[in-house]
C-alpha cells in the first residue's frame, strides 16, 4: 500500500536497505562456509587417497571416498543456488538504494532518454523532457528499450481524453502493488537494454528458418535411438570386448561426424541465446507475477489476449530457459564431446526447440512485450508513490484549465514555489510580464511540464489541475545553429512559422512564448510581437507570453478580456532585491536590470 506521508518515504526505503543488506550479509556469509566446506572435503579426500596408497586397498574404502565427492556435489549446487540468491539480493538492494538517492540527491541509475531529444520538437527540448536533468531522467524506471521508447511516446504527445483516463487507473492500481514493482525491477536489473529485442527477433523471425533441419524424420528417430545404442554397444563391449569396441568407435565416429557437418546449423540456432538461461528465468518470473494478479483497470487487461491458452506464457519461457540452459552444456569442451558422442546432445537440443516452438503459445511475443509495458507503467506508479502530495488531473471535454499550488516538479520540494493559475472560458493572450530572474520562464515551464505528465496519465505537481486536451508548443530556448548556417534571428522565424502552422491545425493548441524575437532591434521586436499576439488573439489560440517589454501589456486595453495581464514582481530594500516568486495580476512595475548592471560594476 502507497505511504500517506513524504517524510515517511525515505525512511521506508531505508529500512528497506538495513534488512536487505542483512539479507545480503547472510548469504555471503553461507557462501563462505560453502567454500570453506568444500576445501575441507578436497583435502579429506586427498588424505583417503593417501591412507589408501599407505594402508592398501579395501573395498569400504571405495565408500569413504564416494561420500566427500557426493557432499562435494551437493555444495556445488547448493553454492549455485545461494549465489543465484546473493545476486538477486545485490539487485534488489540496488532498486531500493537507487530510490532513496532519487529522493535525497535526485539522482536516477536508469537512462535519461537523451537518445530522445529532439529540438525540433514543438515542446520537448523547451520544457526539459529529455536529457540530463530532465523529466525523462526524473521519472524514467525502464530498463528495455520498448519500455523506454513507450515512455518517450507518451511523453512527446498527448494522449486521447479516455486513454489518458484508463492509464491513470492503471497506475493508482499498479501503486497499490509497489513491493511487487521493485521485484519486477529487481529481475531486470542485469538485462541490457537491447537484450530483449534481440530474444524477439530471435523467436520471431530467425528461429524458424533456422530449425528447418531438425525437421527431417530420419534425424529425428536417430537421435532418439542414439542413446541406447551406445550404452548397448558399451555394455556389450565390456562383456564381450574385441570387435564389439570397434563398433562401438565407429558409431562414436558417426556421431561426431554427424555434428560437425551440422554445425552450419546448429550454431545460427544456438546464437542469440547462449548464456541467456538466467535472463529468460528472470523474464519467466516477472511475466509469472503479471499473470497472477486479477487486474481491474482496463488498460492492463489489454496488455493479455483473450483466452491464452492452456498453458502460461511464463510457463513456456521457463521451458525455453530449460532447453537453452540445457545446450549451454556445450560450453565445456569435455562434457560437450561426451554429451554429443552418446546423445547427440545438440542435436538433441535442437529438436527439442523446434518442438517447443511448435508447440508454444501464439501469444509468446505479445506476453514478452507486456514486460516493456509494465515496467513504463512502473516508472509512473513509482513517481506517484515517491510523491503522494502530487495528485492526478482531472481530464475535462470543455476548454478548461484550472491550476491550485501548481508548481515545477523538478524543483525540490523545500525549494518549490507554487502558484494559482486559471484560464476563463474562451482562449486568451495572457502576457507576464517582470524583472530578470523573478520567474517568468519558469512559470511557463512549470505550466507545460504539468500538461506532458497530466497528458502521459501521471500524476502532476499541483493541489488540483482541472484541464483540457491541448497541443503544446513553446519558443523558449532558440539557438543559431553553425552547421545550418542559421542565425539566431533566423532560428527564431522557423519556430514562430512552426508555431503558426501547427496552431492552424489545431482549435485547442496552448503556446508558451519566453521573450519573443530576442535577435533582432527593439522597435521590430515590439512590431513583431504586437502582430503575434494579435494573431494568436485572432485564431483564439490560448496563449502564456513572457516579455520585457511593457509596452505589449498595454494591449489589454485594446482588447479587453482577450488579453490578461500578470506579473512577477521584485522588493527592493537597500539595492537588496527580493523574489517571492509568485504570480500576480496586472502588469510589473518594478524592474532590476540597472541593480544587476551595478553589481557587476556598470553604473547606468
Amino acid at each position: 500500500m502507497m505511504l500517506n506521508s513524504k517524510e515517511a518515504i525515505p525512511i521506508a526505503y531505508q529500512n528497506k536497505i538495513q534488512k536487505q543488506q542483512s539479507n545480503i550479509d547472510s548469504l555471503a556469509g553461507q557462501l563462505n562456509k560453502i567454500a570453506l566446506s568444500r576445501l575441507g572435503l578436497f583435502v579429506a579426500e586427498i588424505l583417503l587417497v593417501a591412507m589408501i596408497i599407505s594402508w592398501g586397498f579395501h573395498w569400504f574404502y571405495i565408500i569413504l571416498l564416494l561420500l566427500p565427492l557426493i557432499y562435494f556435489l551437493v555444495l556445488v549446487k547448493k553454492q549455485g543456488r545461494v549465489q543465484n540468491e546473493l545476486d538477486y539480493a545485490r539487485q534488489l538492494m540496488w532498486v531500493y538504494q537507487n530510490e532513496e538517492d532519487h529522493l535525497l540527491t535526485r539522482t536516477n541509475g536508469y537512462d535519461h532518454g537523451e537518445q530522445f531529444e529532439n529540438e525540433l520538437h514543438p515542446y520537448t527540448s523547451d520544457l526539459d523532457i529529455f536529457g540530463h536533468l530532465s523529466l525523462y531522467a526524473y521519472v524514467n524506471r525502464c530498463k528495455t528499450v520498448k519500455g523506454m521508447k513507450l515512455l518517450a511516446d507518451h511523453l512527446n504527445q498527448a494522449l486521447p481524453r479516455e486513454a489518458i483516463m484508463e492509464r491513470q487507473e492503471a497506475v493508482k492500481e499498479l501503486s497499490d502493488h509497489m513491493e511487487d514493482s521493485f521485484h519486477f525491477r529487481a529481475r531486470l536489473q542485469n538485462h541490457q537494454p537491447a537484450q530483449l529485442i534481440a530474444i524477439e527477433q530471435k523467436l520471431a523471425k530467425e528461429l524458424p528458418l533456422q530449425l528447418k533441419f531438425t525437421r527431417a524424420t530420419s534425424l529425428r528417430t536417430y537421435v532418439k535411438v542414439v542413446p541406447f545404442l551406445m550404452f548397448a554397444l558399451v555394455f556389450a563391449a565390456i562383456l564381450m570386448g574385441g570387435m564389439v569396441w570397434n563398433i562401438f568407435g565407429l558409431v562414436a565416429l558417426f556421431n561426431a561426424a554427424l555434428i560437425f557437418f551440422n554445425l552450419k546449423h546448429i550454431n545460427p540456432v544456438y546464437y542469440g541465446f547462449s548464456g541467456s538461461a538466467e535472463l529468460l528465468k528472470a523474464y519467466s518470473g516477472i511475466i509469472e507475477w503479471t499473470e497472477k494478479i486479477t487486474w481491474r483497470s482496463a488498460y492492463i487487461k489489454a496488455f493479455f489476449s483473450s483466452g491464452e491458452g492452456s498453458v502460461p506464457v511464463s510457463r513456456e519461457i521457463k521451458d525455453l530457459a530449460a532447453i537453452i540452459q540445457a545446450y549451454d552444456a556445450r560450453l565445456n569442451m569435455i562434457v560437450a564431446i561426451f554429451l554429443n558422442i552418446f546423445f547427440l546432445w545438440d542435436l538433441k537440443c535442437a529438436i527439442r526447440l523446434d518442438n517447443w516452438y511448435k508447440g508454444s503459445s501464439d501469444h509468446i511475443l505479445k506476453g514478452l512485450d507486456r514486460i516493456s509495458q509494465f515496467e513504463e507503467l512502473i516508472s509512473l506508479a513509482t513517481l506517484t508513490y515517491n510523491e503522494p502530495e502530487w495528485n492526478f488531473p482531472a481530464i475535462s471535454t470543455a476548454f478548461k484549465l484550472e491550476a491550485a499550488e501548481i508548481g515545477h516538479p523538478l524543483i525540490e520540494a523545500g525549494k518549490r514555489i507554487v502558484n494559482d493559475y486559471a484560464l476563463t472560458d474562451q482562449p486568451t493572450v495572457d502576457i507576464v510580464t517582470g524583472s530578470n530572474m523573478a520567474g517568468k520562464s519558469t512559470f511557463l515551464r512549470t505550466m507545460g511540464i504539468n500538461m506532458v505528465l497530466a497528458f502521459a496519465g501521471a500524476p502532476v505537481c499541483a493541489k488540483v489541475l482541472n484541464l483540457s486536451i491541448f497541443k503544446v508548443l513553446s519558443y523558449m530556448r532558440i539557438k543559431d545553429s553553425l552547421n545550418d548556417q542559421t542565425s539566431t534571428f533566423k532560428a527564431e522565424l522557423n519556430r514562430l512559422k512552426m508555431i503558426l502552422d501547427e496552431s492552424k491545425l489545431s482549435a485547442n493548441t496552448f503556446v508558451l512564448i519566453d521573450e519573443m524575437l530576442r535577435g533582432t532591434n527593439s522597435k521590430d521586436k515590439f512590431l513583431g510581437s504586437k502582430v503575434f499576439i494579435e494573431r494568436m488573439i485572432e485564431q483564439q489560440t490560448q496563449s502564456l507570453f513572457a516579455t520585457h517589454d511593457l509596452a505589449l501589456s498595454e494591449m489589454e486595453i485594446q482588447y479587453g478580456g482577450l488579453v490578461r495581464n500578470y506579473h512577477f514582481d521584485i522588493q527592493i530594500t537597500e539595492s537588496e532585491m527580493h523574489f517571492d516568486y509568485k504570480l500576480k495580476h496586472g502588469a510589473c512595475k518594478t524592474f532590476n536590470a540597472a541593480i544587476l548592471l551595478k553589481q557587476i560594476g556598470l553604473n547606468t
